[in-house]
Order: structure tokens, then C-alpha cells, then sequence
């Protein structure tokens, strides 16, 4: 995602309120406020207020850009591979951030993801899909097998419980 050139954090996620301004109707300054430092402050980007998005990392990138959608305060959040493109490290902070989300206020969350594992760990319930059709539906560690691997990517993979205790799959060859 790109923000115009020169825009801070700050002013990135205050463009989240967008719609709940006009030129008619200003919006409500106050709830604008407190709207934009409550998702700066859940997706901890409080400290990078004053920083030029075009500055950050790409982990910085990403929660600020989720900062921006949270300030809309919205019952429902839509993200479309949320950890592409970063490091291990990022990836980890951000999921954590969007399930901390999902659990501290209830938002509920849909994701795209393609990262099994992190559907695995993250995922309350996830859809797996195939030829535009859902071929399977349910609890990720139900739904997630070796089987279904080969089945729908075509794809031989490995099983293993984690030191953490989950179910981890590795992809170790083409069917």
C-alpha cells in the first residue's frame, strides 16, 4: 500500500474517519480524536505519529495502514494477506495485533491468508478454497490435514506438534 507523499502516521490514520466527514457534516472532532489514538495506541504506532509512512518499515507500514482501517471503528475487519512481504518477525506482531483485536474488543476478523501455519495458530474458523468453491469448512485443526493438502494444492506435507504444542504443517513435495 502507498500513502501520498509526505503524510505522517498521524494523518494516515486519520483519513480512517473519511467517511464519517462531509462538507456538510464536519464530523465530530472529538470522537475523530479519540477514534484515531485508540488504533494507534492497539496497533502500538503511537510513538510514530510524527513519522512520514514513506519512513517506516514494512511492518511499520502494515500496522499504521491497519491503524487507518480501525479508526473507522468498524464491527467487521476485511484484510487481504496482512503479513505479505514481511519478515518473520513482523508477521508475528501483526497477527498477534489482529488477534489481540479480535479478543480484547470483539471485532471480528476475516482474513485472507495463505500462510497455512499462520491459519493454523490464528484462525478460529477458516474456509479452504478451490476452483472458486469452498472444499472444506470448519476448525483449523480439523480441517487443515495432510490430506486436504494433497487433495486441493496438490501438495505432500508433513505433520508435527510445535514446542508450543500446536499442529504445524510442512510442505515437503508436489503430489
Amino acid at each position: 500500500m502507498a500513502a501520498p507523499p509526505d503524510t505522517t502516521v498521524s494523518q494516515l490514520v486519520d483519513y480512517g474517519r473519511f467517511p464519517y466527514r462531509s462538507w456538510f457534516r464536519p464530523g465530530d472532532a472529538k470522537a475523530d480524536r479519540e477514534a484515531v489514538e485508540w488504533a494507534m495506541q492497539v496497533t502500538k504506532m503511537t510513538a510514530f505519529g510524527h513519522r512520514q509512512v514513506q519512513s517506516l518499515s514494512g511492518g511499520e507500514r502494515q500496522r499504521a495502514f491497519l491503524a487507518m482501517a480501525l479508526a473507522q471503528q468498524p464491527d467487521i475487519l476485511l484484510l487481504d494477506e496482512p503479513t505479505t512481504y514481511l519478515d518473520i518477525a513482523h508477521q508475528l506482531e501483526v497477527m498477534k495485533i489482529v488477534t489481540d483485536i479480535n479478543k480484547t474488543y470483539g471485532m471480528t476478523i476475516i482474513m485472507v491468508l495463505h500462510d497455512i501455519n499462520h491459519a493454523l495458530q490464528y484462525a478460529d474458523e477458516i474456509a479452504v478454497l478451490k476452483d472458486k468453491h469452498i472444499a472444506a469448512q470448519g476448525a483449523p485443526t480439523e480441517i487443515l490435514t495432510v490430506s486436504l493438502l494433497a487433495q486441493v494444492f496438490g501438495v505432500k506435507a508433513d505433520i508435527f506438534t510445535n514446542s508450543q504444542g500446536a499442529k504445524v504443517l510442512s510442505p515437503v513435495e508436489l503430489v
